[in-house]
């Protein structure tokens, strides 16, 4: 039976206008003509330098693009998107949609509802923006366990505005970013970081026996700091960490923890020791 949750974290921009799909195709790392009824794509907005700025799931009413966004940020991605308009016929606003998220099995909607499959996972769900109330039957902090499980990042809690760059955070293996589409703000960066191999660090879940310290905190091994805590509900959560150290026991104050990589995760083959 498949559980809903509401996310009153989450907000709802409106990009509407006959240049649409265009002017938001130059902006951000994902294909957005693929966006329609039925289907979302997951996107982020960079820096020129490609680093993060924000990240967002695009659906589509047939008539305007829907931007599932950070609450937080809305006012922030709707100024920033204002400003890069020019002659474009686009049209940049706030909505009183409200965001939930669905998961094991696709769930039964108001009449109003736009919904489509998280476009990371299948295991992921739906998500859902609706102007009549939804009637939940979880809650935020089961949606939190439910993503944490499978590794998934959620906004600025887990990537770190003009630091984070999206292959450290899952965006290649979890379709948030097109190789083919062309141009983007801080597209250079993300493709030279994918053709050079040049990553040091990844966002992997995490787990440990008592519950997670808070963000920011520094973890260890042999005395050094390898990695920090990002986002975490009781015993489960997410880090970057260096790639050396995705494996064995790792070190904060009142406890250890350790990675759990999951099966969606490509990571770089070990090379061989002469």
């Amino acid at each position: 039976m498949s559980k809903l949750a509401s996310l009153p974290g989450r907000a709802v921009l409106s990009v509407a206008g006959a240049d649409r799909v265009s002017f938001l195709q130059g902006l951000v790392s994902n294909d957005v003509s693929l966006a329609a009824p039925g289907r979302a794509v997951w996107a982020a907005l960079l820096t020129p330098q490609g680093k993060y700025l924000a990240d967002f799931f695009v659906l589509s009413d047939g008539e305007r693009l829907l931007l599932d966004c950070e609450r937080a940020q809305a006012p922030m991605l709707a100024q920033k998107l204002s400003r890069f308009r020019l002659r474009a016929k686009v049209e940049v606003g706030e909505t009183a949609l409200a965001v939930s998220a669905a998961w094991d099995g696709a769930p039964e909607l108001p009449p109003d509802a736009v919904a489509a499959p998280d476009p990371r996972l299948p295991e992921a769900g739906w998500r859902v923006l609706a102007g009549t109330a939804v009637v939940p039957d979880a809650d935020e902090s089961d949606y939190d366990r439910h993503r944490l499980l499978l590794g998934l990042p959620d906004g600025t809690r887990d990537c770190e505005p003009d630091r984070t760059v999206l292959l450290e955070a899952g965006f290649d293996e979890l379709d948030g970013i097109s190789w083919t589409k062309g141009c983007y703000m801080g597209q250079e960066l993300t493709a030279r970081t994918r053709y050079r191999g040049l990553l040091k660090r990844r966002l992997v879940p995490v787990s440990a026996a008592v519950s997670l310290p808070p963000p920011g905190t520094a973890l260890s091994a042999d005395g050094r700091e390898v990695g920090t805590m990002r986002s975490s509900r009781e015993t489960l959560g997410l880090a970057v960490l260096r790639l050396d150290h995705l494996h064995g026991a790792l070190g904060f104050e009142g406890g250890t923890l350790q990675a759990r990589v999951p099966d969606w995760m490509r990571l770089p083959e070990a090379k061989a020791t002469p």
